[in-house]
């Protein structure tokens, strides 16, 4: 891990969820970042250790933020609780409850960001949907589309080069280390996430209209998995018919994985900014609220 990034465990309504957590060295936080990791990481996706720059937990504490980087139900230590996983709707409603617990504790004045990657961008806009996490500023998701661009017969297969493309574009977008050290943050893909991200396509349509909160969608340069034309990211956009405000990003010199990359750092200041605009707006809206 990195320097004052420590390990942390969360009881999400009697189910004990682990994770990654870092806090400001001086001062209140700005607001809590919850960043939730795809299928086949854990929450160490967001500490990458293969150069300084690549870490979210690092970079967002020094910014101000306290960062929780949690493995999603069927990860780390709900693992045996959950060998197959946790169905979609249901992992929002334990990601629900392991923010209400960990606010509660750490920072039960401030609000949240929710920032999630691939799978983890599912849960996280399931999560905001009819305003499921009090004090939510906003949405913050990547590495997600509605429609796959691939058979759905790859997704949970065994490692190969195919599959290798689609999970990192081409390995020159990553610091070389990454390769060295992604033993630490890979984990078998729950079953239940499998069927998840075939019926996506459906789903979305049911909770996309529900999140009302602004939503910030990047997609990676060398974005495989997902269909991200501009067709395809209009129809999106118009999902999300009830979010206050939208923004989109095109991230060059980035792959699937766009938080262990080059660009990682690019991306996380991105998305930090992003929470300052949501945290400005929270403000106009309720000022004594933040």
């Amino acid at each position: 891990m990195s320097p004052d990034v420590r390990p942390v465990s969360v009881d999400a309504d009697g189910i004990a969820l682990s994770g990654l957590m870092s806090e400001p060295a001086d001062g209140p936080t700005r607001a809590v970042i919850v960043a939730l990791h795809g299928g086949g990481m854990n929450a160490g996706y967001f500490d990458g250790q293969a150069h300084p720059d690549v870490s979210l937990l690092a970079l967002g504490a020094r910014l101000g933020y306290t960062v929780l980087a949690l493995d999603r139900p069927g990860y780390g230590a709900s693992a045996d609780r959950f060998p197959r996983g946790q169905r979609l709707t249901a992992q929002a409603t334990t990601v629900r409850a392991a923010i209400a617990a960990f606010t509660a504790r750490h920072a039960p004045h401030a609000g949240t960001l929710l920032l999630g990657h691939s799978f983890g961008a599912k849960v996280a806009l399931a999560a905001a949907a009819d305003n499921g996490v009090r004090g939510l500023l906003g949405v913050d998701v990547s590495g997600c589309g509605r429609r796959l661009a691939v058979n759905p017969a790859l997704i949970g297969g065994e490692a190969g080069v195919g599959l290798r493309r689609l999970n990192w574009g081409p390995l020159g977008l990553y610091p070389l280390q990454t390769f060295q050290v992604s033993h630490r943050v890979v984990a078998p893909v729950p079953a239940l996430e499998v069927r998840a991200v075939v019926g996506w396509t459906k789903l979305s349509a049911v909770i996309l209209p529900r999140v009302r909160v602004p939503v910030r969608l990047t997609f990676a340069e060398h974005e495989a998995w997902w269909r991200h034309d501009d067709d395809e990211i209009a129809d999106l956009t118009a999902r999300l018919s009830a979010a206050p405000r939208i923004a989109v990003d095109r991230l060059p010199h980035a792959g699937h994985n766009i938080s262990l990359g080059w660009t990682a750092r690019a991306y996380h200041l991105k998305a930090l900014a992003f929470a300052e605009e949501c945290l400005a707006q929270a403000r106009h809206t309720a000022p004594r609220q933040f």
